[in-house]
């Protein structure tokens, strides 16, 4: 019969909101103390072992590396590595493609990867995109973190820079990742919900772990909704270092910069979209490429050295935390670009196999203890997934860059070492041997400590940098954010939950939580959070973690959604769609029929979608060409009215024909037009319009949508 837990003492009665806040009795300031019923069973591992401290992995010092004998954190991994097969157990669901990237110019001074040496130099690549929490079926516009997984063959092996949509991250320390993860998937005893954080045990964990803060304020707002998988940013998340052929360190943290700008949908148009098209961003990129309108990023390095670490606010160690851009300016180093899908889905992106561990020489690892537990474990998903040691043999995975060694046999084994000496040294003058010249040494870092499980205190500030992400959002990014909080927490069941997030938005910002409080109905505010670190009031907004002070001011990469019906003014539609093709955009018609209509000089047009297959939630803006004769029917069509109706809500740009005006009363806006509905025809009309266009949205809208109330008079041009 298991030991009853007696971890608190009489004195430590914290709220469980706020067990990692609180300063252990050994001083470490890490996040050990924990309330437990008196009734619980003690931890233990699966041999049996009581568990002293299961937020911690053994390092050197509170600062320093893992240790490879930490036999819990080995044993908690592995398990989780194992747990399934074939799929991923997180970003099961993703999308790939090849192409290249290009070094602007020499970083020697920084690194000797032989990818940053020369300029102009084209390394191959291939890339995959990927939702974490959703299985692999589940749909693309699901409220998550996208995975941006880079895969490149230099010439001194693969490199793989493993990152997300989003620079910081849920936990800092991996021990707590499969807790993470079993709290964000399915709830074990009924399998839902899948693909989506609105459940109790997600909201119960993030309650519980202040840590999260800073990411809660991420995943809430628009970047996990992102409007194309080539109009978002991509982060490395942890510092690394650069190390140069003098063995000189410099730290450094990846930005990849959308060429095309920063894009996302609304939350109503996103649940819209999963249900007309659940593969939006596979099609999205799909279409791209093979179209030849190539996505391309730019990298970006965020380079420091040990002096501006030691001064920076926050700890460069802390995965949940990021440098402002605004304090240190990411310096363009490269371009990577995509141009080719796959030749065959399984066998390239389902079996790509990524690994933090994976660098060349030049590229090293920090202390992050997030990262560390990374290259610890991407190993053994590799295996299991791919069901031998062997998946470097798959064309996909194996390096392009000459490479030799005796490793063999083993499930699988595609090619085996030749000759008689399978071993080194040996006399026999056979077979690959070291090169201390050339080959990967880590940088000689000194590393001092206790043997211990523990967390600086320097990463106990849980709130400041929550507070800053909030404060640095536009005024509609905010009302996202608060309606996506209140959203996911309605869908909570358990009341404490509620209020311990609650709790918790009190430490980013008052008038953040007193709306989600008022939305939700909740009876008696809860104080806020205990705080190991009081929140900063002092950090000035970044306007670089802000999607709409970023936007791209064009429309290129975008869509123009076009209903038409018989009739069409072809002189009109032919210029607007001459126009989008001007702009680098494309344009797809919509019509009563999928065959298409006839145009108003007896011209035959096909559709790309008939009305009920073609919503407007699957374009950025949406044009009305429609002709008196035709328009009576039109407006008797329900999916006709919703065309319009939806662009409307999602503060979409619409141009139209006049003799669409009965569709547009018909659709219930005909007393809210603004100046984002546009009449097309006349000398400037069409210029007009696709000037406008280039803002994307007219988020003045959204206010006067949630007051029906009537904003300006529709503009003529």
């Amino acid at each position: 019969m298991a030991k009853k837990s007696n971890l608190t003492s009489s004195s430590d009665k914290r709220s469980v909101a706020n067990i990692h806040d609180v300063k252990t009795d050994r001083g470490t300031g890490g996040e050990l103390h924990q309330i437990a019923a008196d009734d619980a069973a003690v931890l233990t591992t699966a041999q049996g072992a009581p568990v002293y401290d299961d937020q911690n992995s053994l390092r050197v010092g509170a600062r320093g590396p893992l240790v490879v004998d930490d036999f819990h954190f080995r044993e908690k991994m592995f398990h989780f590595d194992h747990e399934r097969i074939p799929e991923r157990v997180v970003h099961a669901r993703g999308y790939g493609a090849h192409g290249y990237f290009e070094t602007y110019d020499s970083l020697a001074a920084y690194t000797k990867a032989d990818v940053f040496q020369r300029a102009g130099e084209k390394t191959p690549a291939f890339v995959r995109f990927s939702t974490v929490a959703g299985n692999k079926g589940s749909a693309d516009l699901a409220r998550d973190v996208r995975g941006f997984a880079v895969k490149l063959y230099t010439n001194e092996g693969n490199w793989d820079l493993v990152g997300n949509n989003i620079p910081v991250f849920f936990i800092q320390d991996a021990i707590k990742f499969p807790d993470l993860i079993h709290a964000a998937k399915q709830e074990p005893d009924r399998a839902f919900p899948q693909a989506q954080t609105a459940h109790d045990t997600f909201w119960d964990f993030i309650s519980l772990t202040p840590e999260s803060m800073n990411m809660v304020m991420w995943i809430m707002s628009d970047r996990t909704i992102p409007r194309s998988l080539r109009f978002m940013e991509g982060f490395g998340v942890h510092t690394f270092r650069l190390v140069n052929a003098k063995g000189n360190s410099t730290f450094v943290k990846f930005h990849w910069k959308p060429k095309l700008g920063l894009q996302s949908v609304a939350w109503n148009e996103a649940v819209k979209i999963n249900g007309a098209d659940p593969d939006f961003h596979r099609r999205d990129l799909w279409n791209a490429i093979q179209s030849g309108h190539y996505p391309e990023w730019e990298l970006q390095l965020q380079l420091f050295d040990q002096e501006f670490a030691d001064s920076f606010d926050f700890d460069i160690l802390d995965p949940t935390k990021i440098i402002p851009e605004e304090v240190l300016k990411p310096q363009p180093v490269g371009r990577l670009v995509l141009d080719r899908m796959p030749d065959n889905f399984f066998a390239e992106t389902e079996q790509v196999a990524f690994m933090t561990q994976n660098v060349p020489p030049g590229i090293d690892f920090s202390n992050d203890p997030l990262l560390q537990g990374r290259n610890f474990s991407y190993l053994d998903t590799q295996l299991k997934r791919l069901g031998g040691p062997n998946f470097t043999h798959l064309p996909i995975n194996a390096p392009k860059c000459p490479f030799a060694h005796f490793q063999q046999d083993g499930h699988m084994a595609m090619r085996n070492p030749t000759g008689r000496a399978n071993y080194q040294p040996n006399s026999f003058g056979e077979g690959p041997r070291e090169s201390p010249d050339w080959g990967f040494q880590h940088f000689a870092a000194e590393e001092h400590g206790t043997k211990s499980r523990s967390r600086p205190e320097s990463f106990a500030d849980h709130y400041s940098q929550a507070r800053q992400f909030y404060i640095s959002q536009t005024p509609p990014e905010q009302r996202h954010i608060a309606a996506a909080l209140t959203f996911e927490l309605s869908k909570v069941e358990t009341p404490p939950i509620r209020e311990r997030m609650i709790s918790h938005l009190r430490n980013i910002d008052e008038t953040l939580a007193a709306t989600v409080f008022q939305k939700l109905g909740l009876q008696t505010m809860p104080k806020a959070a205990d705080a190991a670190v009081a929140t900063r009031q002092d950090l000035e907004p970044s306007p670089a973690l802000s999607i709409l002070e970023r936007g791209p001011g064009r429309f290129e990469g975008r869509k123009l959604g076009i209903l038409i019906t018989d009739g069409v003014d072809e002189v009109l539609l032919q210029g607007l769609m001459e126009a989008v093709t001007s702009e680098k955009a494309t344009c797809e018609l919509v019509a009563p029929k999928v065959g298409g209509v006839t145009s108003s000089r007896g011209t035959f047009i096909e559709a790309h979608h008939m009305i009920d297959g073609g919503p407007s939630v699957l374009f950025d803006a949406v044009a009305l060409l429609t002709a008196d004769a035709a328009i009576d029917d039109l407006v008797d069509e329900a999916t006709a009215r919703d065309f319009v109706a939806d662009a409307f809500q999602h503060c979409k740009f619409i141009g139209y024909d006049p003799s669409a005006i009965p569709l547009l009363e018909k659709a219930g806006i005909a007393d809210k037009l603004d100046e984002g509905v546009m009449s097309l025809p006349g000398e400037d009309g069409l210029a007009a319009f696709m000037t406008e266009l280039g803002k994307l949205r007219v988020w003045g809208r959204e206010p006067s949508l949630k007051l029906g109330k009537a904003s300006v008079p529709v503009r003529e041009n």
